[in-house]
């Protein structure tokens, strides 16, 4: 049997499978793979091999309406494509109309899909983010869901949202604990995969359910997976972010502090989808608006360097900088969003909006941008010393203040990421850049340069002191070895 994916022995900040370390990334839309019968997830994890990604998340419940934003995500499913982990019991009418589930039953169907999308993504070498829960949103959106009471046989009473987030309700709580088992049962198998507890938990009315409450419903779930695979065959790492403040589901207000995520969850993943209200320590991150064309990439590099020394894994999971806007200029802010994370020690997420029901391996615009250029980062990230590697500050200079650095090395091998981060409204942003020479650390140097468009590198040349870059734009890459 092979081995579940782990944490790397040699460095903690990176995974390890099938004796390989690797750092998960992707650029995809994804969550609904399995619960979407409409959806091609062969065709989708064909894509995502051709084009080198190796992470995916697979939500197994959560439900959302369509809408005019988004309208196709594979998240979206027409009523009879939703697929659920229990059966209809053909009795009484479900929020969606068609008949209530009876939740003492599971939906052989489901499990088979399930099954086959985690066999087929790991013959592809994709590993999967297999995700129990997510925040509610809306009442609408939990209404159409199994567990919530207007859908179902099982008597389960009618609760606000965020109380699905919380052991508040008894009866709601041990439901979700029996599908939380059975999963873990049903694909200790696989060793392509990773949980999560809940996608964007949140406290949304304090008078209702508090931040803490919201933790402390994860910690039991989490000691519940822990305590069913301790006799397993397989152990599989556990990712989360704690909760959210999220009052009513107000973008402007988003804050989340990482402390009882590095300090008190029994995790091996921190996942953290990039706000404007990160906390780490004390200080705030302000990492992008969503969905706003913020690069904000000087943020988004402190923050994966400065957790750098914590003992656990920091994966920017869901990076929504600009998805929703499938242009070059939104996909060159993921391109550099994604080099600057990696290099500086994280793993990295982002939502690709052309993955949908009827394009599910993008279009062929996006896989000639964004996917293409995510492969030529997964292509230089495999030629990295990640055993021995972390993130390093202040080892290069000579350079503008518009110009950040990022550098993975180990003091033997340099890889550096060079990126314009001025925002889109600055002058001079996107504008060919001259003239810039590179000061560097101390000894000689074979040096190459490498394009993230093109995914070419340079011939090899010796360099001391300093290196001359060629005009560029937007960013360049290069690898020195001394």
């Amino acid at each position: 049997m092979t081995e579940a994916i782990k944490v790397c022995e040699k460095n903690k900040k990176v995974l390890e499978y099938k004796g390989k370390p690797i750092m998960l990334l992707c650029a995809t839309e994804h969550y609904g793979s399995v619960m979407n019968s409409a959806f091609d997830y062969r065709a989708y994890l064909d894509e995502c091999a051709d084009k080198k990604q190796n992470f995916t998340r697979l939500f197994l419940m959560f439900r959302e309406l369509q809408t005019c934003f988004d309208p196709y995500s594979p998240c979206k499913s027409e009523t009879p494509d939703y697929l659920a982990p229990y059966p209809r019991s053909g009795k009484g009418k479900a929020a969606d109309g068609l008949p209530l589930y009876d939740l003492d039953s599971w939906n052989p169907e489901f499990f088979e899909r399930l099954h086959d999308f985690l066999s087929v993504a790991e013959q592809k070498g994709v590993i999967a983010e297999v995700v129990f829960f997510s925040n509610g949103y809306l009442q609408e959106y939990y209404d159409l869901q199994p567990l919530g009471a207007k859908s179902n046989i099982n008597g389960l009473q009618e609760v606000y949202f965020p109380v699905a987030m919380s052991m508040k309700d008894k009866e709601l709580f041990e439901y979700q604990k029996k599908f939380v088992e059975k999963v873990v049962r049903e694909i200790n198998k696989h060793p392509n995969f990773i949980f999560e507890i809940c996608n964007e938990p949140a406290c949304v009315d304090e008078s209702v359910v508090s931040l803490q409450e919201v933790n402390d419903w994860q910690d039991e779930l989490i000691k519940l997976i822990r305590g069913i695979e301790k006799d397993m065959p397989l152990k599989h790492l556990i990712a989360a972010e704690e909760s959210w403040y999220w009052p009513e589901i107000d973008d402007t207000r988003r804050i989340m502090d990482t402390e009882y995520n590095f300090n008190e969850m029994d995790i091996d993943i921190v996942n953290i989808h990039p706000g404007e209200n990160i906390l780490y320590k004390g200080k705030r991150y302000d990492m992008n608006e969503f969905m706003s064309k913020q690069l904000k990439l000087k943020s988004v590099r402190d923050f994966c360097v400065d957790t750098w020394n914590e003992e656990k894994i920091v994966n920017l999971d869901e990076d929504n900088a600009a998805s929703a806007f499938l242009d070059e200029e939104a996909w060159t802010i993921q391109r550099k969003r994604a080099w600057t994370t990696i290099f500086s020690g994280a793993h990295y997420d982002y939502i690709d909006f052309s993955i949908t029901i009827y394009t599910p391996a993008g279009t062929a615009r996006s896989r000639d941008c964004v996917r293409t250029w995510f492969k030529n980062l997964q292509s230089y990230v495999d030629g990295m010393d990640l055993r021995n590697g972390e993130p390093l500050k202040d080892v290069m200079g000579g350079l503008p203040d518009y110009i950040l650095p990022s550098v993975f090395g180990s003091g033997d091998e340099y890889n550096i990421y060079l990126a314009d981060c001025r925002e889109r409204e600055e002058e001079g942003c996107g504008e060919a850049i001259e003239n810039l020479e590179l000061e560097l650390p101390e000894g000689e140097f074979d040096a190459c340069l490498y394009s993230p468009v093109s995914g070419q590198f340079s011939p090899i040349v010796r360099v001391k002191e300093r290196i001359k870059l060629p005009v560029f734009t937007h960013d360049i890459a290069i690898k020195l070895s001394r």
